[in-house]
């Protein structure tokens, strides 16, 4: 049982009507991924009204529904829980969660690396002890309170990525999990229409220290600009910090190399020095797992069990992951990029590209990086370089801010540019033939992973 109906009522100061069950299992916002047992959330966002599918939860297994106060009588005669705000009981059920728990808690926030940063840390803990962590990119007002609240009362470590589109979205969710530890990956230009530089997004990112327990510690990561901004603000919340990474930091990254199984690196500072190695490849990724490797530290997990764990951690769904599809003897190599792009995040990606080894063609299929406001242009043309030292054969573009990049490449390369990626996807697939490497990298919301789901179903990944 994750929580008595008893505790439910007094997390979230509410009233049960109808109710027969003494607990519940899970906790669920989504209707069509209900539980036996489940306590179902009925959140109401921008798009949808999770109201309209009580019953239908009910009917999936869930044994309650917690409901806005003004739609409880519409639903009279089903199990219900009664609350002012059916987000706001969410909350008050993820704040009952973390007082009870005697877990250590790690937070990630960060422009890009958030969520690969967060499972890196994920998988070394979970090889120290029972450990409870987000799911997917579950980061922002509702995914963050959702994945605290599932977190079971007998879980050792706990790890919450947090993230944000605006000033002032992550310091609620900060104080809602009260971090022992706080990871600020980088600083970059994602979101940046929203702001108006990007030390406001520093200063928005380092909103992360505002709830970390006292005593607490930050880790930053030190390859941008603002690495002095994020650490003033981190000890004028009262913590202690540690910067990484390859530029000057408290433990420095040096010697990376990539391996046939991945890359590692050395690790040196503040009474570490040490090899490090990962199942992918790429600077920002070794990066990632430093991180991860500090935070466990901090947090009492073994040095070595860590650093064993992490050396088989290979990279996440749409964040790097690479595929091996069709031939045996001579596949397509498919990198799975297509999750999320910014200028830093889409520069590390070409840069990893630039070393996969290739029998065949090299292909780029790029989309728009989306939310770089007034400069987005020059954003997208300054990658011309970056793309062209990827050495690619041939280059697939999507979106419209891909034209500032089509003119700055030679035009030879750019095999297609559209607006939609259904558009491209039938000549990307006639394209690739066995030896090829292939990656897509944009936007989530330009829908390469579509056309990754269509590139591994043509082909067949290779077990």
């Amino acid at each position: 049982m994750l929580y008595g109906i008893d505790d439910i009522l007094t997390a979230c100061g509410g009233a049960a009507r109808d109710v027969a069950a003494d607990g519940v299992s899970s906790i669920s916002i989504d209707s069509r991924e209900i539980a036996a047992g489940a306590l179902f959330v009925a959140i109401r966002g921008a798009n949808f009204d999770g109201h309209d599918f009580v019953a239908r939860a009910i009917q999936a297994g869930a044994v309650a529904a917690m409901v806005n106060c003004d739609q409880a009588d519409a639903l009279s005669g089903l199990p219900l829980i009664v609350v002012e705000d059916a987000l706001e009981g969410l909350c008050g059920l993820a704040a009952f969660s973390r007082a009870r728990s005697k877990a250590r808690v790690i937070a990630v926030t960060g422009s890009v690396g958030k969520t690969s940063t967060k499972e890196a840390t994920r998988v070394a803990l979970e090889a120290n002890g029972t450990t409870h962590a987000s799911i997917k990119s579950f980061n922002n007002h509702w995914g963050v309170p959702l994945m605290l609240a599932r977190m079971p009362a007998d879980a050792e470590f706990g790890v919450f990525e947090i993230g944000m589109s605006a000033p002032g979205e992550i310091t609620p969710l900060s104080k809602l999990v009260r971090p022992h530890v706080a990871i600020v990956t980088t600083v970059a230009p994602a979101h940046i229409e929203f702001f108006a530089s990007e030390a406001a997004i520093a200063d928005a990112k380092a909103e992360i220290f505002v709830g970390v327990e006292p005593g607490g510690h930050a880790i930053i990561g030190s390859d941008h600009a603002h690495v002095d901004r994020l650490v003033e603000a981190a000890q004028a919340a009262g913590l202690t910090t540690t910067t990484y990474g390859y530029m000057r930091a408290d433990v420095g990254i040096s010697d990376y190399q990539s391996t046939p199984k991945g890359a590692k690196g050395h690790v040196d500072g503040v009474g570490i020095s040490l090899e490090v190695s990962i199942a992918t490849a790429g600077r920002h990724m070794l990066a990632n797992a430093v991180a991860a490797l500090l935070a466990a530290r901090q947090v009492g997990a073994n040095e070595q069990t860590t650093l064993e764990a992490l050396s088989a951690h290979g990279a996440p769904e749409g964040r790097g992951a690479a595929i091996l599809l069709g031939n045996v003897a001579d596949p397509i190599r498919l990198i799975d990029e297509s999750y999320n792009a910014n200028p830093t995040s889409m520069r590390a990606a070409l840069e990893v590209f630039a070393q996969v080894p290739t029998r065949g063609r090299r292909i780029l299929v790029l989309g728009d990086m989306r939310e770089l406001g007034a400069a987005s242009a020059d954003y997208h043309a300054d990658l011309a370089g970056d793309v062209i030292t990827a050495k690619p054969d041939l280059v697939f573009l999507v979106g419209e801010h891909m034209a500032a990049l089509a003119e700055k490449l030679p035009a030879e390369l750019v095999a297609a540019r559209t607006q939609a990626v259904d558009d491209i996807a039938g000549s990307v697939l006639e394209t690739l033939a066995p030896g090829d490497s292939v990656m897509l990298k944009g936007s989530n919301g330009v829908r390469l992973g579509t056309l990754v789901v269509r590139i591994r179903d043509r082909f067949g990944s290779i077990d």
